[in-house]
């Protein structure tokens, strides 16, 4: 059964847009166990990096009749997180995405440029550079990081907990929405406590 839409403000970035949408020509069941591969991505990799996720969640809805649209969401809390594992973990769902795609067989360019999810990357942006580190999509800035280097540590540590991101997102297709202690439970990884301070 789908829930209720979404309140509006979480189909928005982080700078209050809208999030990109995109036709992925897959079924219902397929496009929503896809977005919880991706939310898997971020939970997983910001619990392995030592930040305390609250929950982590998949949201599928009717937008019109005979239509249907997912998205997705994961709150974590940040303290004393080193700048490039926070950015990690933000090319880390979109890259779960993707590997769901290829190893269920469902890889195709379309449907992998449909996984896009700039607003991950746009926050990580954003919010390193808050910190004063630079962190540019195109070339390496000076004392900074390429997106494309982000992305290949988040590979890395992808491909090393694909078990655990496949874990939780077949529990997460299965129940909504995880809280950090299950998936914790689920895979074995440490949900660091609550900080006392931080950004989520």
């Amino acid at each position: 059964m789908m829930a209720p839409a979404p309140a509006p403000e979480k189909l928005l970035d982080h700078r209050g847009n809208p999030r990109a949408s995109f036709e992925m020509a897959l079924t219902y069941e397929q496009a929503r166990l896809g977005m919880a591969f991706h939310e898997a991505g971020h939970a997983v990799l910001s619990m392995a990096y030592g930040m305390h996720v609250l929950t982590s969640e998949v949201i599928a809805w009717s937008p019109e009749v005979d239509r249907w649209a997912v998205t997705g969401n994961t709150a974590f809390r940040t303290h004393d997180t080193n700048p490039w594992h926070f950015a990690a973990q933000g090319a880390a769902g979109e890259l779960a995405h993707v590997q769901y795609l290829m190893v269920s067989g469902l890889w195709t360019p379309e449907r992998a440029l449909a996984c896009t999810a700039d607003h991950d990357r746009e926050l990580a942006i954003d919010v390193l550079a808050d910190f004063g580190y630079r962190l540019s999509l195109g070339h390496v800035p000076e004392g900074g990081k390429s997106w494309g280097m982000v992305r290949g540590m988040a590979r890395r540590k992808v491909a090393h907990l694909w078990r655990e991101i496949h874990t939780v997102a077949h529990a997460m297709n299965e129940r909504d929405i995880l809280t950090g202690d299950e998936i914790a439970a689920l895979t074995g990884l440490v949900n660091t406590p609550m900080p006392t301070g931080g950004a989520a």
